[in-house]
């Protein structure tokens, strides 16, 4: 039996139309002998506005569910997660190629190394590209370096976390994604950060698309009462699984 890299992607149905793009790029992935990926789509929600734009395909699942946001979608689709590795992909975004055999060949090479990210493009809805500004340099990043930079610079992280690549025990250990409306995914990435090595890769990973109605231009994700809470209990997250000086690997 292959190894599985398993690739998770939340979605609720104003994303759903952007689905088949995320596809094509997953399927343009070429991994080395021994691997394949699969591919699960969980709906945050339960409409009939999703399915249609699931592919049909036996390596990719959908399942539906209660609305919690993109978190929970997530968490709740880390039960059919049955690979070694967990690769976020959200709905409205795609894949560069080789992204994935990337990001596998760096945590292959050292078992030290809990996550990876990526360099990401800004996708603009004329097609054209941005540069997601202030990437670190090719290599490991060691323990609390994201989390340092992160607080420094109001509360942005040097790595996008919506290129994150993780050892799946390693997520559920952490708890998977937050428990937060939005910023969700910065909550695991410094987690992630706090107890383990991560690595980042410069080559470009990901085309974060821009879109109108995407909920991080949304005015409440925006609110400032709100994003102060979220970025105070990520913050303090992180410090307490760093303090109490929990590594992986052991």
């Amino acid at each position: 039996m292959n190894r599985r890299v398993i690739v998770v992607t939340a979605v609720h149905a104003p994303s759903a139309r952007f689905l088949p793009e995320a596809y094509a790029s997953l399927r343009a992935q070429r991994l080395p002998g021994g691997w394949e990926w699969r591919w699960l789509i969980q709906e945050d929600g339960a409409t009939d506005e999703v399915l249609p734009h699931v592919p049909d395909d036996p390596r990719v699942s959908f399942r539906q569910g209660r609305p919690g946001g993109p978190g929970v979608a997530r968490t709740l689709a880390l039960a059919r997660a049955d690979g070694e590795y967990v690769k976020v992909l959200d709905a409205d975004d795609r894949l560069t190629p080789g992204a994935l055999a990337r990001d596998l060949a760096a945590l292959e090479a050292d078992p030290a190394l809990g996550w990876a990210t990526s360099r990401v493009l800004d996708l603009l809805p004329d097609g054209s590209t941005a540069v997601f500004p202030g990437d670190p340099d090719e290599g490991p990043l060691e323990p609390g370096t994201v989390l340092a930079a992160w607080a420094a610079n109001d509360y942005r992280a040097p790595v996008h976390p919506a290129s994150l690549f993780a050892r799946r025990d390693l997520v559920l250990a952490l708890g998977g994604w937050m428990a937060l409306p939005a910023s969700e995914d910065t909550g695991l990435l410094l987690a992630l950060d706090a107890v383990s090595r991560g690595w980042f890769t410069r080559a470009p990973g990901l085309l974060y698309r821009k879109w109108e109605g995407q909920v991080t231009g949304s005015p409440a994700h925006n609110d400032t009462a709100e994003r102060t809470a979220r970025m105070a209990v990520a913050e303090a997250r992180a410090r307490a699984l760093a303090a109490y000086g929990w590594r992986w690997p052991k």
